[in-house]
């Protein structure tokens, strides 16, 4: 899979399901992590607004900020 593959898939989940994509979108999100890693997975979340609209937060960086 693909960035650009990824955002039709979440685009046609949204489109098809509206507020309850979560579970479509949560699979391409684990094909993008296990496919092209966090960055690709964050860079989703944050282009999508996952996080505020169906609860599926970008990952953890490599490091602690604590």
């Amino acid at each position: 899979m693909n960035l650009d593959e990824a955002r039709k898939r979440i685009d046609s989940a949204v489109t098809q399901y509206g507020q309850h994509a979560a579970p479509a979108i949560d699979l391409v999100m684990s094909e993008v992590r296990s496919d092209m890693g966090a960055g690709a997975f964050n860079e989703l979340v944050e282009e999508f607004d996952l996080e505020l609209m169906y609860g599926i937060a970008p990952m953890e960086s490599g490091y602690s900020s604590s």
